[in-house]
C-alpha cells in the first residue's frame, strides 16, 4: 500500500470546485508587515526615523488621508453620504445608480463607522525603575470607513472601502451585485 505524499494528491480525488457564476468578487489589500506590533514599531523607528513607536504618530497620517478624501469629493462634486446604522449599502448604491448620468465614474462616497482591528499604544512601566514607556498592542476600535461606490463599463458597479485609521488591517474592493 502506498500513501499519498502531498495534500494536492489527497485532495485531487476528493475535492471538486465547480463555479457556474458569482455575484461578487472581493480583493483585500494590506501591507503584511504592518499587521503586527513589531512591524509597526520598525516602520516608525526605521522608516520614519522616530525614537520610539506610538499610535500618536499615526494620527497625522490618518488625518492627511481623510483630508485627501474630502478634497477628492469636493474637487469632483461627488456626493458624500453618511450611512445610517443598519442601512444596506447596496440599496443606497442602487438608488444612486438609477440617477447616475454617466456610463462610468464615481457615483458617491459613503462613510460608515465600523469596528476594526487596530494597533494602539498602552502605557507600561519598567518593573525595576517604574519609568513609563509606550507599548504597541493589538486592539479594536470604532473606525470611520469610506466606501467609494463607482460603476465601470466592463465590470459594472463596484466599491472600494478604506479604513481611515492608520493600520486598519485592510482596504477592500468588491465588484458585482448581491442577490
Amino acid at each position: 500500500m502506498s500513501l499519498p505524499r502531498s495534500v494536492a494528491e489527497i485532495l485531487r480525488d476528493h475535492v471538486t470546485l465547480d463555479v457556474e457564476s458569482i455575484d461578487r468578487m472581493y480583493l483585500n489589500a494590506y501591507v503584511p508587515g504592518l499587521q503586527y506590533e513589531s512591524g509597526v514599531a520598525a516602520f516608525f523607528r526605521r522608516h520614519r526615523g522616530q525614537p520610539f513607536a506610538s499610535s500618536a504618530l499615526m494620527e497625522p497620517i490618518s488625518k492627511a488621508f481623510v483630508a485627501a478624501i474630502h478634497a477628492f469629493v469636493h474637487a469632483h462634486g461627488v456626493p458624500l453620504i453618511t450611512f445610517e446604522k443598519g442601512q444596506r449599502k447596496d440599496d443606497v448604491m442602487a438608488e444612486h445608480l438609477k440617477r447616475f448620468p454617466a456610463a462610468e465614474g464615481v457615483v458617491f462616497v459613503g462613510r460608515a463607522q465600523e469596528k476594526a482591528r487596530a494597533i494602539r499604544t498602552e502605557k507600561r512601566r519598567h518593573p525595576t525603575t517604574g519609568q513609563a514607556y509606550p507599548w504597541l498592542v493589538r486592539s479594536t476600535a470604532m473606525v470611520n470607513h469610506f466606501y467609494f461606490y463607482a460603476v465601470d463599463g466592463d465590470f459594472g458597479p463596484f466599491f472600494l472601502k478604506f479604513g481611515t485609521y492608520f493600520l486598519t488591517p485592510r482596504s477592500c474592493a468588491s465588484t458585482g451585485t448581491s442577490t
